[in-house]
């Protein structure tokens, strides 16, 4: 999700958190209070940051999981999630997406613009 969203659905993040943990990742890092802040990447030729809303170790692959809910500003969402899943692939690591009930619909959507279908989201 975008930064401006982040704030209004802090109990999404906290719930995909919990999630995670019971399916085993570890040294988890989440975009909010009580938990390490993940690792920004600025975007270069402007000031824009972006951070993934979570980031958790399993089996020794690093995977960054984005909370997927519908937005007013897909572009910036489309380009956040193009940008994350190269950055996974260039280190071999795992880009995931989690969705809720009500959101299935714009998530597979999304994945369809930016050609990602190969992704499975998950669904909480």
């Amino acid at each position: 999700m975008i930064a401006s969203e982040k704030i209004e659905n802090t109990e999404l993040i906290e719930k995909s958190v919990q999630h995670l943990e019971a399916t085993g990742f570890e040294n988890i890092k989440a975009d909010m209070k009580g938990y390490e802040t993940p690792k920004s990447y600025l975007k270069k030729g402007s000031d824009s940051k972006i951070t993934p809303d979570i980031v958790a170790l399993k089996n020794g692959k690093k995977y960054f999981f984005e909370i997927s809910l519908k937005s007013a500003k897909p572009k910036l969402l489309k380009s956040k999630w193009l940008f994350l899943d190269t950055i996974s692939r260039m280190k071999s690591d795992r880009f995931r997406i989690i969705t809720t009930k009500g959101h299935y619909k714009f998530t597979e959507s999304m994945l369809e613009d930016i050609n990602l279908m190969n992704k499975e989201p998950i669904k909480l």
